[in-house]
């Protein structure tokens, strides 16, 4: 049997509002036949508070590497500056965007619809099929 692709993933979240960013990951570490890396940094490892510039630094450190950024869609007015300073660096890097509909949503946030390759359902196996689909 060959082996599995690992995808490089960046997840993006807020630290105050971790619920659906806590079950994203449960969901993907629970996906049978998949690998990935996370190279976003969860609340248990925040950082120290730091300037702007500092964390504009961090999270473009955070998205580099990743094949794809996936966005939760119901998290946008949470943090609506930082998300769409993501969206701009995956954007501006060529990284696929993977928008997921939060459970029982219709709709999506129009920046994150605009932005996103491919809009998913939340249910493992349209959130894996995306990534699969997008990453490079």
């Amino acid at each position: 049997m060959p082996a599995l692709t690992k995808y490089q993933l960046f997840i993006s979240h807020s630290w105050k509002y971790s619920e659906r960013y806590t079950s994203m990951i449960s969901l993907l570490d629970t996906a049978s036949n998949f690998n990935y890396t996370n190279y976003s940094v969860p609340e248990d490892k925040a950082f120290d508070k730091m300037a702007k510039a500092e964390l504009k630094k961090e999270l473009t450190q955070q998205i580099s590497p990743a094949q794809a950024i996936i966005i939760i869609g119901g998290m946008y007015i949470n943090h609506s500056e930082w998300l769409q300073y993501e969206i701009n660096e995956a954007i501006r890097m060529g990284k696929p965007i993977l928008g997921v509909r939060p459970r029982g949503a219709k709709t999506m946030p129009l920046a994150v619809q605009s932005a996103a390759t491919e809009v998913v359902n939340w249910s493992t196996a349209s959130i894996v099929a995306g990534i699969r689909k997008i990453a490079l």
